[in-house]
């Protein structure tokens, strides 16, 4: 049984109409769980809290929704809260935070933050990653890249350590005036 042009045309259209529409509600879901998600936090009262894991929560939430300003005050207030919480919690939320300001471009600020998140946790690749990426927009790319080096000793298949070590050599590859690096480890 052969299928005209015009079906043909007719199948691959509803195909990738019906993945737009999987693609489209997925993220409209991810969204409105998010928004439920402040919603409920903020109706709870964490705002006005002095519990520092629902104010992380609340500061990742606002993360989530890139409420940058908010989310800054947020983890903020939530540093100002912790107590007796384990070392390894103080460094998500100093790393949450630097997150907060670097998406602000206040690189210089959240790399103090990014540097206490490994004082509490020193083999902590996502903040060691985050002070790295810091470190290359304020063009330290000599120190991001020995850090990058570090990241990759703790974990050797961290993707994004060994996808900015490409970047960094790339760059200075086009620049004749720059030392090549090689990842020889």
């Amino acid at each position: 049984m052969s299928t005209s042009l015009p079906q043909t045309y007719l199948i691959i259209l509803g195909s990738l109409l019906f993945i737009l529409a999987i693609v489209v509600g997925r993220q409209v879901f991810k969204v409105r769980r998010n928004e439920m998600n402040l919603v409920k936090l903020e109706r709870d009262g964490a705002v006005s809290s002095n519990d520092s894991a629902k104010l992380y929560e609340l500061g990742s939430a606002q993360l989530n929704k890139r409420l940058y300003p908010q989310a800054t005050n947020t983890l903020k207030q939530a540093l100002k809260e912790i107590k007796d919480e384990p070392d390894d919690a103080r460094a998500i939320i100093e790393n949450a935070l630097g997150f907060a300001l670097a998406a602000q471009d206040n690189f210089n600020e959240a790399i103090k933050h990014y540097k206490n998140a490994i004082k509490y946790k020193s083999n902590y690749p996502v903040a060691m990653n985050n002070l790295a990426f810091a470190k290359q927009k304020i063009s330290e790319k000599d120190e991001a890249f020995e850090i990058y080096k570090k990241v990759l000793e703790m974990d050797p298949g961290n993707k994004t350590a060994n996808r900015q070590i490409k970047n960094i050599n790339k760059i200075n590859k086009n620049s004749s005036d720059k030392i090549i690096y090689k990842k020889g480890f």
